[in-house]
């Protein structure tokens, strides 16, 4: 890697819950911060209808590279001093396969935004962390992160053996290209998303040299890792190993589905790295899910591990995207010893298990999710499928189930689907308003390890910053 090694690399969690503000105090005390890559086009896009408050978005695109694009985004969606309560945002363009020139540009400049200001008054490393599902935006999303000069990529939620190889062109400022997963395709009717930088470069521009940032897929099993370093497309840095007990997606346990009395995967030793096969390897790694203590940092570093990927304690922390009040709701549900995580096999539409913290009010409440009207209007975790004219169609077994099973979906896939998409954007406070005035519930993803939050906090004092957990977690 060309950046000192982390003991600590802070998760990047959720829609703008690992925003650059938690990024930034991470970094500027020596650990690796992470912005979250997740949506933020439309992060970009709510946070100018709401007025840009504080001037912060304002500020990063005074430097974007190219200015005409920085000038289009502000003149379409700033709205000084922010629409009214009950408007509704306006309604984002989804991601497909073909996207417009306009979603491109948001997606370069709302990563560029984000990796900026994470980095703003110190000159540590920060990485911006991606989910391989969410495959449709990738290309301009890591050019306007490596625009901003982001030294780590990380990348969850599937086998992104073409990542590399798309941070070595971009580098370059060359087009890139990422094979889209479509559903009854053939290696031959495969779909390819093109992207080439010199359509945005602008006319009197000279393009920044780009840092190949270090590349850190998430694993969660030695031979995945193996499988990586074999077939990846260009050269692999290092790897964090993410178990059952990490908070948002998880792998699927290995063999048949096995579920507990109530509802959740049981994972086994089948699922469980051989860190022995890690130390073989020669490669950094860190160890996630349920790290966030001296002991397990200690444990960790005793088996080799550069050190942990921690989650949880980030999220409840004061420069959290989470609204004060979710993330004091759930402190305080937890240090009373009633901070549920239920591992849900069927929330995500993604169909990988995913960590529900179960909160009133939001989408874990089953009265809450059955009142919610299904719509589909973000798309991040739509699937590509290939329809009998041979041309690509999207669906998410999320969306209203006639929709979906209008498309060649099977009505069982959506039986307690939750659209995780809106859900996410609610955990930081730009949710949608719907026509009847009702705003998109929450749903918020935590790790296992929340039932340890104490070791942060008190019902006296719930608030704690990102410094403190650092300083409790290094011990």
């Amino acid at each position: 890697m060309h950046i000192p090694l982390p003991k600590i690399i802070q998760g990047g969690m959720g829609v703008g819950v690992s925003n650059w503000r938690l990024a930034q105090a991470v970094a500027r005390l020596g650990q690796l911060g992470i912005v979250s890559g997740t949506g933020l086009d439309q992060v970009l896009a709510r946070r100018l209808q709401e007025g840009d408050l504080g001037g912060d978005v304002r500020r990063a695109l005074a430097h974007f590279p190219f200015p005409q694009m920085a000038q289009r985004i502000l003149g379409t969606l700033f709205i000084p001093g922010g629409k009214q309560p009950e408007e509704a945002y306006k309604a984002g363009e989804k991601p497909a396969l073909k996207n417009s020139h306009w979603f491109d540009e948001l997606c370069i400049v709302s990563n560029f935004v984000e990796v900026f200001l994470a980095r703003e008054g110190h000159s540590n490393p920060v990485g911006i962390n991606y989910l391989e599902k969410i495959q449709f935006p990738h290309l301009p999303s890591a050019y306007g992160a490596m625009l901003a000069g982001a030294a780590v990529v990380i990348v969850g939620a599937g086998i992104p053996v073409e990542f590399p190889g798309v941070l070595d062109a971009l580098s370059r400022h060359e087009a890139a290209t990422y094979t889209i997963r479509v559903h009854g395709a053939t290696p031959e009717t495969d779909c390819q998303r093109v992207f080439d930088p010199a359509l945005f470069i602008e006319d009197g521009c000279t393009p920044p040299p780009l840092l190949r940032p270090d590349f850190l897929p998430i694993i969660s099993s030695d031979s995945l890792a193996t499988m990586l370093l074999r077939r990846a497309s260009g050269s692999v840095e290092g790897f964090v190993i993410e178990g059952p007990t990490a908070g948002g997606h998880n792998a699927p346990p290995r063999g048949p589905l096995q579920l507990t009395s109530d509802g959740q995967p049981i994972y086994g030793a089948r699922d469980v790295v051989k860190l022995e096969a890690m130390r073989k390897i020669g490669m950094p790694f860190w160890l996630g899910g349920a790290y966030g203590s001296p002991e397990a940092l200690r444990a960790a570093l005793a088996e080799g591990a550069a050190g942990v990927q921690v989650g949880t304690p980030f999220a409840l922390c004061e420069e959290s995207g989470l609204t004060p009040e979710t993330r004091r709701a759930l402190i305080r549900q937890a240090l009373a010893g009633n901070g549920k995580i239920f591992t849900d096999p069927l929330a995500s539409p993604t169909g990988f298990p995913f960590k529900v913290a179960q909160l009133e009010g939001t989408l874990s409440d089953p009265a809450v999710y059955a009142a919610r009207r299904r719509v589909c209007d973000l798309g991040y975790l739509l699937e590509a499928y290939r329809k009998e004219d041979g041309s690509v169609g999207y669906r998410c077994p999320s969306e209203p189930v006639a929709a979906y099973v209008a498309k060649g979906g099977k009505e069982a896939d959506t039986v307690g689907r939750k659209c995780i998409c809106n859900g996410l954007f609610g955990d930081i406070g730009l949710a949608q308003v719907r026509p009847d005035g009702a705003r998109e519930p929450a749903i918020v993803t935590l790790g296992d390890d929340v039932a340890n939050i104490g070791r942060f906090c008190s019902l006296d004092k719930v608030d704690y910053t990102a410094a403190d957990a650092i300083r409790v977690i290094l011990g």
